[in-house]
């Protein structure tokens, strides 16, 4: 296909696509797949090599939140039944954390629910971090709390948090339909504060919400705008109990897709398989590593993941090798520059022939069983997966 070819070449430049060929990539058949993973493999082995670097989640607070955001399982008014506690103890999640370290994770993420954190929040956070550091050697810190207020991201990183993470989500456009409690510059805002305040910026983005191609499309070349080191792409886990219940919108087909679109867009930053994967993926997930160079390992932060092991395997099996401590992510021009982007991207607002952005329709046969609650780890009596 030319669209691939032009594609690739751009990806290998580091020159952003435009947005009829990043929706072309959305609207390829099935029977063109393969050949979309193939070329977009391509973009990804030559930044990152056969390279998976995997993270490790620790919920520090869960449930409880008074944000309203509907894809979430800790929304305030949430009935999905998943743990719900207050804060760990620095030494508690310093336990967790090694978990995750001792099944081959390079970075932590420390994830609190919230509008944001307190100054005295923040303290303990910084606690915890300084906790994992000393006990992990070469290990990063990423903290996922929320909104941050003014000076929180610099106290953050003086404390030695590596990165920061707040996702997008969703086009700008469509933000209003899944929350109401803040907006989309919120957390751009954020993001940005977190950049200035030298932290690795991390943020993405959830499919499979009821979202158009177009704003699929849209939050991607969002994300690149903003230039964040890493990109996770989460696809909706439509817990029983929140407003997105019903929401089963993808097929592990499109799943790949939009993985790719992400890596034409993004061929440089670190793409990370994230939330949903075991959900919509299903037996496809090792097609996936062709796409992305990053993955959660174990569980999630209300849901249970593939067992860490079976994660472990599935990389080797498919012919990848995790990364170690010892090699940095990003490509060498990202680290001493931070400059992305080689080229300008082409505006997609002329003439060209408008491509089909409508939503498949859920298959029948969709595996809701493989939605299931976390019961142990981080605020449980139980061993964590990892």
């Amino acid at each position: 296909m030319d669209l691939l070819n032009t594609l690739v070449d751009k990806g290998l430049r580091r020159e952003l696509p435009t947005r009829e060929e990043a929706l072309a990539v959305l609207a390829t058949s099935d029977d063109e797949l393969l050949d979309v993973v193939a070329a977009a493999g391509k973009v990804r082995r030559q930044w990152f090599g056969r390279r998976v670097k995997l993270n490790y989640l620790v919920n520090l607070k869960s449930g409880l939140c008074p944000e309203d955001c509907s894809y979430c399982s800790q929304r305030l008014g949430s009935k999905a039944e998943i743990l719900k506690y207050t804060w760990l103890k620095p030494d508690d999640a310093s336990k967790a954390a090694a978990a995750g370290v001792a099944g081959g994770a390079k970075r932590v993420c420390l994830v609190a629910s919230g509008r944001g954190p307190t100054d005295k929040d923040v303290d303990r956070v910084s606690e915890t971090i300084s906790a994992i550091k000393e006990q992990n050697e070469g290990v990063e810190v990423c903290a996922c709390l929320g909104l941050l207020s003014d000076g929180q991201a610099g106290r953050l990183r003086a404390a030695g948090a590596d990165a920061y993470n707040h996702n997008l989500n969703t086009s700008e456009a469509t933000y209003g339909d899944i929350c109401t409690t803040h907006d989309f510059s919120d957390r751009v805002s954020t993001v940005q504060q977190a950049q200035a305040a030298g932290m690795s910026a991390c943020s993405g983005l959830i499919a499979g919400m009821g979202e158009s191609d177009a704003d699929l499309v849209d939050v991607v070349f969002a994300l690149r705008e903003l230039d964040p080191d890493s990109v996770p792409v989460n696809f909706l886990i439509p817990f029983e109990g929140t407003p997105l219940a019903k929401e089963w919108n993808l097929t592990p087909q499109r799943a790949l897709r939009i993985l790719a679109m992400v890596r034409f867009v993004c061929p440089d930053i670190e793409v990370r398989l994230a939330g949903g994967r075991e959900v919509h993926l299903r037996s496809l997930q090792p097609l996936a590593l062709h796409l992305v160079n990053s993955i959660f390992l174990g569980d999630y932060l209300t849901s249970e993941g593939q067992a860490g092991k079976d994660d472990l395997a599935m990389i080797a099996d498919a012919g990848f090798e995790v990364e170690g401590t010892d090699t940095t992510t990003l490509p060498e021009h990202r680290r001493q520059d931070g400059d992305a982007a080689a080229g300008e991207s082409e505006d997609a607002d002329g003439d060209s022939e408008e491509i089909d952005a409508t939503v498949p329709a859920p298959s029948d046969d969709t595996r809701r069983d493989l939605v299931s609650v976390r019961r142990r780890g981080a605020g449980t009596d139980l061993p964590p997966n990892a």
